[in-house]
């Protein structure tokens, strides 16, 4: 079995089905993982927070892409996400990112995709090490982490003494190309 056919894939499901979809792709021995977050819903007569997932529309699984169709037969399985009919697969980096910030406690919220802005590395605390985009929003401060083939981000709130900038990679690669 080839590296890429374990590597994890985003499945794209139907609206509402997120939960549905991955309780039955675990029942078949799938390896899968559904971010969520709290998000408060009011009632009439209450405020309650209720679990939503962090991407809508999707859950993460690891399988052989060689034998996809226990997948696609799932209830709720609309496609899985990719380049035509070939299946894209998720860089380690980016789904570990999104899983420190969920285990982390940090309240963490979906965020709009941002393909530029200033990158930075976490230096201390429970995200250490971990890089991604700095937004400041109504004088708090968050990190944003991204799933690229998806184009989805998500964003937690941090402090800034924590975090230390780092050079954008296009600036890196035109340096390097400047030396040459």
């Amino acid at each position: 079995m080839s590296l890429q056919s374990r590597s994890w894939y985003a499945v794209h499901v139907k609206t509402n089905f997120e939960k549905v979809a991955a309780t039955i792709l675990e029942g078949k021995s799938l390896e899968v993982y559904l971010p969520a977050y709290q998000k408060p819903r009011r009632w009439s007569d209450r405020i309650k927070d209720i679990e939503c997932p962090l991407f809508p529309g999707y859950v993460f699984c690891r399988f052989d892409v060689n034998n996809r169709l226990p997948v696609l037969s799932t209830t709720g399985v609309l496609s899985i996400v990719g380049a035509g009919r070939v299946p894209a697969s998720i860089s380690d980096e980016e789904l570990s990112a999104v899983r420190m910030i969920v285990e982390s406690g940090l309240a963490a919220t979906p965020w709009p995709f941002l393909r530029v802005g200033q990158r930075v590395v976490i230096r201390k605390g429970p995200l250490s090490g971990m890089e991604g985009i700095l937004l400041a929003q109504r004088n708090k401060y968050r990190i944003v982490v991204s799933i690229s083939l998806l184009q989805r981000s998500i964003a937690a709130e941090i402090d800034t003494d924590l975090v230390c900038a780092t050079q954008p990679r296009f600036v890196r690669q035109a340096q390097a190309a400047s030396i040459v």
